[in-house]
């Protein structure tokens, strides 16, 4: 890795973003680590910790861009977690915006941006880059929109290469999270014995949160492969297989009570990611 890689990060401060920021500084990346004004979000200590608006203050990112970066990762978003909120809609000139202005910094080489396999809808079985997308929730209209915009806008560029990152079923580093993971170690912490949870036969590409930031460095450290990529693991898991493993695996002391709530009417009973493209990056990424 070149001592000049250079790459922001915005959302660093997120879920996976801090992941993402973790796995850059092991592979000898500068990283400066973007989170919003006021955030007591944590980040490495290895990376420069800045407070900025992304989606507000165009001063502030023309002077990010001033700095020299190689590259941009941007994962910010609000509400991911609430599929059906206004904000998606609402936000998402804003990051047209962002990355229209990003897209000019001289110095940078690779922009890659997160999306979700919630912008393709209802489809069984393995997600490709060619799936056509019909998304269901305001989250996956609004992803879309922005991979739709990010390809055709800034994809056909000679002096930048252009990732969408399409993330799967995030676990791990769960606490005070939102996820179903999250959920259930929180009713553990309270001492309940029964968990209320769906039918679990629903098949899901889970990706641990570690590994998905591991992915996500590696795909922006590369120009080698853009455009559309999955990260993921390529292999289905049943809600009820992971969910029980994960009880095992962190001793709680609950029994799921099947059937207590549907399954969500726009989840498929099977999808996952055709991961060809990541495990060849990630093989690569090996092999330096």
């Amino acid at each position: 890795m070149s001592n000049a890689e250079r790459t922001v990060v915005t959302g660093a401060g997120g879920y996976v973003g801090r992941h993402v920021v973790r796995a850059l500084l092991d592979d000898g990346v500068a990283v400066t680590a973007v989170v919003r004004p006021g955030s007591s979000a944590q980040v490495d200590e290895r990376a420069t910790r800045l407070e900025l608006d992304v989606l507000g203050d165009e001063a502030g990112v023309a002077r990010l861009g001033e700095t020299g970066p190689t590259a941009l990762i941007h994962l910010a978003w609000q509400d991911g977690f609430r599929h059906a909120a206004p904000s998606h809609m609402e936000l998402l000139s804003s990051h047209v915006r962002l990355l229209t202005q990003v897209a000019d910094w001289p110095s940078l080489d690779r922009l890659a941006v997160l999306g979700t396999m919630h912008e393709i809808g209802y489809v069984e079985g393995a997600i490709d880059a060619d799936t056509p997308t019909n998304p269901t929730t305001l989250y996956g209209i609004a992803k879309d929109a922005l991979r739709r915009w990010t390809l055709a806008a800034l994809a056909g560029r000679d002096d930048l290469s252009v990732s969408w990152l399409r993330c799967y079923y995030i676990y791990g580093d769960d606490e005070g999270g939102q996820s179903i993971f999250a959920k259930l170690l929180a009713a553990a912490a309270e001492g309940k014995r029964t968990f209320p949870f769906t039918t679990g036969r629903t098949l899901y590409d889970f990706i641990p949160v570690d590994e998905l930031g591991r992915q996500i460095a590696a795909v922006s450290e590369q120009s080698e492969i853009d455009g559309v990529i999955n990260c993921c693991t390529g292999e289905p898991e049943s809600l009820a297989s992971r969910v029980t493993g994960y009880i095992a695996e962190h001793d709680l002391d609950i029994e799921l009570e099947y059937g207590a709530f549907p399954d969500r009417p726009y989840d498929s009973p099977g999808v996952w990611g055709d991961a060809t493209l990541i495990r060849r990056i990630m093989a690569a990424h090996a092999a330096r």
